[in-house]
Parts: C-alpha cells; structure tokens; sequence
C-alpha cells in the first residue's frame, strides 16, 4: 500500500511541473511576441525619425518656418583653420 502512495505522490508532482512548464512557455511566447511587435514598432519610429531630418524634410521646414535657403555657390565663404597652440 505504501508503494502505491509514494506513486501518488509522484505522479501528482510530475503533474504539478508540467503544468508549471505549459503556463511558463505560454508566458515566454507571450513576451516573445510583444518584443516582436515592439521591435517593429522601434524599426517604424526610427525610419519616421530618419525621415524627418532628412536634409530635404529640414530644408523645406526651415525655409517655410525660418525663411533660410541653402546657400548658392557664390555665398559660401570658405574660413582657413588657425594653427594648433602648442
């Protein structure tokens, strides 16, 4: 009869740790898709900022918010770099 009650118990705790190993992979398949979607959310909001300072987006932003144009050849001034002090 003890024989029978020492497999009981197993059995039950075999049971108790196969449920605990379903609930954690359903947890862990869980994060692993909210880290899929916010990964892809990041990759959306990265080209979003890439696109926003873009020298064209700034460009057409500065003229129309500042009235600043890009310079024509002719305006650009080039300044010579001074020696280093020692």
């Amino acid at each position: 009869m003890l024989w029978l009650l020492v497999f009981l118990v197993v059995a039950m705790a075999i049971q108790a740790r196969q449920v605990a190993g379903v609930t954690t992979f359903r947890r862990v398949d869980s994060l692993r898709q909210e880290r899929t979607a916010l990964e892809a959310e990041r990759a959306e909001l990265q080209r979003g900022i890439g696109l926003q300072v873009s020298r064209k987006v700034l460009g057409v932003r500065a003229k129309a918010e500042l009235g600043l144009h890009f310079p024509e050849d002719s305006e650009l001034t080039l300044l010579p770099l001074l020696p280093r002090r020692p």
